[in-house]
């Protein structure tokens, strides 16, 4: 059975209770990030992966109010966590989408899904950083789908603080091992930052869906409006993303 954990917590660097933040009305962004994947065909079995800790508690009446599974597990080792929930609820795939990309869009995430079952990898990613990393896709569009049996190794193999928080890295770098690849974005939309991890992040969000009022939000509708008012853009233009690089720091602390 395939199953889609959402990985969500409250304790962001940057913006701390961001998922919960008020980004439409009375929809939060995790709110949005589930609305956005009602639509889609090929993920019906949604699972939010929360922390044990306190302070995400709010995260699960959250989702007891909305009727959604959810899982409790370690904040820092989110590896774990997505084995342990896909464990528990007995997934022999899995969809890995983040709580904090609130336009993600379902025909992305339902084409990348039926080429991973199509073709029999292990893992399959957008923008899957193979031998150089070059994104096609605005951050904020990510979607993984891996095999239980590929998720268990990285489990049982990845060492490194970055592969143990940030899920897949192992995989990725060891192409000998899991049968992957890339799908990528016909035209590159790399310089479109979509996702929610500082205040003017949430804002340009907040004015996407202002601005846009078909539902779901497709892609292609963010980026006729992004192209169209080029003043949206600059609003987050100067926010670089840094959590992988954090990550990557923690990695060489390990071997001083």
């Amino acid at each position: 059975m395939i199953g889609c954990i959402i990985q969500a917590r409250m304790s962001s660097t940057r913006l701390p209770g961001k998922v919960m933040m008020k980004v439409e009305n009375e929809n939060t962004v995790l709110d949005c990030v589930l609305n956005q994947l009602q639509s889609s065909r090929e993920i019906k079995n949604v699972v939010i992966a929360t922390t044990d800790q306190k302070e995400d508690d709010i995260i699960v009446e959250f989702v007891k109010r909305r009727a959604i599974k959810y899982f409790r597990g370690s904040k820092k080792d989110v590896l774990d966590r997505y084995y342990q929930c896909a464990k528990k609820f007995s997934f022999s795939e899995i969809v890995r989408i983040t709580s904090d990309n609130p336009l993600i869009d379902y025909e992305i995430a339902d084409t990348v899904v039926k080429y991973f079952k199509l073709n029999n990898y292990d893992y399959i990613a957008t923008d899957l950083p193979l031998n150089t990393f070059h994104r096609t896709y605005p951050l904020g569009y990510s979607v993984e789908v891996f095999t239980f049996s590929a998720l268990e190794n990285a489990w049982k193999n990845a060492k490194l603080p970055s592969e143990r928080e940030h899920v897949t890295p192992y995989f990725y770098k060891n192409k000998e091992i899991f049968r992957q690849t890339s799908i990528e974005n016909s035209e590159d939309l790399s310089r479109f930052r979509c996702t929610v991890d500082t205040k003017y992040d949430l804002e340009l969000i907040q004015k996407i869906y202002s601005n846009i009022k078909k539902r779901p939000i497709l892609l292609s509708d963010v980026i006729k409006l992004l192209k169209t008012n080029t003043e949206l853009v600059k609003i987050n233009a100067h926010v670089k993303a840094d959590g992988y690089l954090r990550s990557l720091k923690e990695d060489k602390k390990q071997f001083n």
